[in-house]
């Protein structure tokens, strides 16, 4: 390895070089902060593996180029919107430290989407938390979370839903969301289940209504 490939190396694994499948500025879709105008930086790499992923894509992070914070943050920059919302993949993978800061700096608020799979890193205004059946959360991320979004593809994952449920803080927002392919199905289920159990709302994926990114 040369010593350029070492030093890219190195900001790698400190997270100042990150592998970005995409950037872009739209509205947010889904969850608590539905509606409002956020740039999305999604990360390349995930290991989670969800059979229903929408962007499977971004699983290799080898196909990704290695972008540094000072460009991630000026793409940010060239749009009105102060929110940024951090998705992949899964960007615990990396440590998110270097990025969030730099945000923050030139003010933007900080959300990250995430299962929760690696240890909590980052100075996050929001964490929105969707645990996965297929990879265990760290327990790092259960009193840090301000909302848990659970996809709902069958019947068994309002069971899931509970026991996440029970181990985030009081104050987090408890969010059931049909996944996209299975809304028709699943849908009733979730109205009956959220009348029954009001601490719980829905979210829905209004961008895909709205045909945006």
């Amino acid at each position: 390895m040369s010593l350029k490939e070492s030093a890219e190396q190195v900001e790698y694994e400190v997270g100042t070089l990150l592998p970005i499948m995409e950037a872009f500025y739209t509205l947010q879709g889904e969850g608590a902060h539905t509606g409002r105008a956020a740039y999305f930086i999604r990360l390349g790499g995930c290991d989670v593996g969800c059979h229903w992923c929408d962007v499977k894509e971004s699983w290799d992070a080898d196909h990704h180029p290695k972008t540094s914070i000072a460009n991630i943050v000026a793409g940010a920059l060239a749009h009105r919107g102060r929110l940024a919302v951090i998705t992949g993949g899964e960007p615990l993978m990396y440590n998110m430290d270097a990025l969030t800061r730099a945000l923050q700096e030139v003010g933007f608020q900080t959300n990250i989407e995430t299962s929760g799979a690696y240890p909590l890193s980052g100075q996050w205004d929001w964490v929105c938390f969707s645990p996965k059946k297929f990879k265990v959360p760290h327990p790092s991320i259960y009193p840090a979370a301000n909302e848990l979004k659970v996809i709902i593809f069958n019947k068994s994952d309002f069971a899931f839903a509970e026991e996440h449920a029970a181990r985030v803080g009081k104050s987090c927002k408890l969010l059931l969301q049909p996944e996209w392919s299975r809304r028709e199905q699943m849908l009733p289920q979730i109205i009956d289940y959220i009348k029954d159990n009001p601490r719980w709302q829905i979210s829905l994926q209004t961008h895909k209504f709205m045909n945006i990114p």
